[in-house]
């Protein structure tokens, strides 16, 4: 029981995109604490651009990745995720408000306020290994199956040790005769652990639709976050939450790699311009995930960008608005007094009525 929660624990990191599953040795530990994608499409070829961060005392551990046909697989730029991430951050602007609030004098502080390929084979072996490379920390199989158990049979005989529900979660894919990336990961010197930001890997694959792998996550046993960059001709969206939140457009917005320059990011796409769109989403209970991600095309190419506001209390000369404002309105007050005073002594006193006389009595 032990080693089965174990293991349905690291079926999915903690905090990741959670496209694939994580497995290790029975005797071994290993978390994922940021997946981060991004995903290009021109339309035919699709590519996946991923960097894992883990952490664990596992000398080595298995990804799993299903793609919907045949895929290379090269290492990525890490550059890329560091330039996605300038484009797409966020803007600061400074909002003022007049009334102090608690944190400013007379309440408190100080008065200053701030807010900081080929499509796979339909027939063939029960499981068809269509290559295998080294590279960097990476140990890569790419599989074609036709049977979840063969192909979960094939993974054990090669040092993949996963656990039954993997096979039933793989069923769906191998009806559909999709092939995967199996990625052994190994720590880059001999003898050490699992640890560390690993080198990103690039899947390339053809695609006549823009589809994102997700089904897998069903397997976590945490909450799950999905943070994807989606570059296509057009501002995308996800045609269903499939399971989770509402997705949420973080960044829109139309990039051009060759003019600022942006050379990781011109690597990708081909130095021709692009639409970025950022999309995150959160899966409180990744065990309703009922699908894949299939990303299509909004009605408009609408650029949006997310702003952050940092709240100041608006000031005149360092002085804070509203306090000079109360002086301002006090002074009047007594400008306006003083004056209505002056004017009443000025003003002149009339004579009193004459006074007359009776005439006298006769």
């Amino acid at each position: 029981m032990l080693v089965s929660l174990q293991l349905g624990s690291l079926i999915a990191p903690a905090y990741a995109c959670g496209c694939g599953a994580m497995v290790v040795h029975r005797d071994s530990e290993v978390a994922v604490d940021r997946e981060t994608s991004a995903v290009v499409w021109d339309g035919t070829t699709e590519q996946i651009v991923m960097r894992l961060t883990v952490r664990g005392n596992a000398p080595d551990a298995a990804w799993i990745m299903p793609v919907p046909h045949r895929a290379t697989v090269e290492l990525g730029d890490a550059a890329l995720f560091s330039e996605l991430k300038a484009i797409t951050a966020p803007v600061t602007e400074e909002r003022h408000y007049f009334w102090p609030r608690d944190k400013d004098w007379p309440f408190g502080g100080s008065g200053n306020a701030s807010g900081d390929g080929a499509p796979a084979p339909s027939a063939a072996a029960p499981v068809d290994v269509v290559g295998r490379e080294r590279l960097g920390p990476f140990d890569v199989a790419r599989l074609a199956a036709t049977d979840p158990a063969a192909l979960e049979g094939w993974l054990k005989e090669n040092g993949f040790e996963l656990p039954d529900r993997l096979a039933t979660a793989l069923t769906p894919y191998v009806e559909q005769k999709w092939e995967y990336v199996a990625v052994r990961l190994a720590p880059q010197e001999q003898g050490s652990r699992l640890s560390g930001t690993l080198d990103p890997l690039r899947l390339r694959f053809a695609s006549d639709r823009l589809v994102y792998p997700m089904r897998l996550s069903r397997l976590a046993a945490t909450p799950q976050s999905l943070d994807l960059y989606v570059l296509a001709d057009h501002r995308m969206e996800p045609r269903g939450a499939i399971g989770g939140r509402p997705p949420k457009v973080a960044y829109a917005g139309r990039v051009d790699p060759a003019k600022e320059p942006y050379e990781a990011l011109a690597a990708v796409t081909g130095g021709k311009p692009v639409f970025l769109t950022a999309i995150g989403q959160y899966f409180p209970s990744p065990e309703r995930i009922d699908g894949d991600h299939e990303l299509r095309a909004t009605a408009d190419d609408t650029p949006y960008r997310t702003v952050v506001y940092r709240d100041e209390l608006l000031t005149v000369g360092g002085m804070p608005a509203w306090l000079l404002t109360l002086l301002g309105a006090a002074v009047v007050v007594v400008v306006a007094l003083l004056l209505v005073v002056r004017a009443r002594r000025r003003r002149p006193v009339p004579p009193p009525p004459p006074v007359f006389a009776p005439p006298p009595l006769r």
